[in-house]
């Protein structure tokens, strides 16, 4: 198994860094990779102590790095021990500048500024979690994005996802012993989008949950012919109202999400030609 010491620099909270990091890793099978994470690296002082880890755990260095002393310090010391480094948000800055027409600000942790954006990102979180699971249906009309689905299809960590990206969400689990509100079905404003799995997925998932809650596997929480009628029940509510229909069976919760987002922006140009 090849191994790799990987070492991650930013002068700010490093998380674009690990995104990248993680996405690329994730085309490459049986690779042992020792991560090395230095965020708010902003002073020729930490810089030397990470430079010393470097040194003493030599690999790849992937950097986001807008002080121009820093940049040069560390691609020095990586040249100097033989060692790769990459920027990993140059290009895509060089092209930014280029089509903009004007220079890159250099200033760390831009993304994470507290402004309007931020603060409207932090809304979202707390009417999330204050929706979940059918909660305060009253307010649905203020959300964004309303999920529906049988219990374990994901509304609830796709939901919080999704918050996470600036959108306001509630979710409501389909049950049909006792059907949603009313108001489900009156909503203008937010994009109502439907949740289904496949029903042999959907048992293996119930199942693991009562496991993990020490109870007893066999009920009719996981009986095969009442699953399928639940699903079947939800499909025809989603086909009856018209709303757009995501199957998780083989879908990550960011996958799951990206088409929740891809669905809200198409409606949103239809209706207002705005991109969300």
């Amino acid at each position: 198994m090849t191994k790799l010491h990987l070492h991650l620099l930013s002068d700010s909270t490093g998380e674009t860094l690990e995104m990248v990091a993680k996405a690329a890793l994730a085309q490459f099978d049986d690779a042992e990779v020792y991560r090395h994470f230095w965020p708010m690296v902003r002073s020729q002082q930490h810089m030397d102590r990470v430079l010393g880890e470097i040194a003493a755990h030599p690999g790849l260095v992937l950097f986001t790095l807008v002080n121009a002393d820093l940049r040069a310090r560390l691609e020095e010391k990586c040249r100097s021990l033989g060692l790769p480094s990459v920027a990993a948000l140059d290009a895509v800055t060089a092209v930014l500048e280029d089509q903009l027409g004007q220079q890159a600000k250099a200033r760390p942790g831009r993304q994470h500024l507290m402004d309007d954006a931020y603060f409207d990102r932090v809304d979202a979180i707390h009417f999330t979690i204050a929706h979940d699971d059918g909660v305060a249906h009253e307010d649905w009309e203020e959300a964004d994005i309303v999920l529906a689905g049988v219990s374990r299809t994901s509304k609830t960590p796709t939901s919080i996802y999704l918050a996470n990206r600036g959108y306001k969400v509630a979710n409501i689990p389909i049950v049909p012993e006792s059907p949603p509100p009313q108001s489900l079905y009156a909503l203008k404003r937010p994009m109502v989008v439907g949740l289904t799995t496949a029903p042999d997925r959907l048992i293996q998932v119930r199942r693991n949950r009562l496991l993990s809650l020490n109870q007893a596997p066999e009920t009719a929480y996981v009986d095969q012919d009442k699953v399928a009628k639940e699903l079947q029940y939800a499909r025809r509510m989603f086909a009856d109202n018209g709303w757009p229909v995501i199957d998780v069976t083989r879908r990550s919760i960011e996958e799951t999400a990206a088409a929740v987002i891809r669905l809200l922006g198409e409606q949103r140009l239809d209706a207002e030609g705005v991109a969300p």
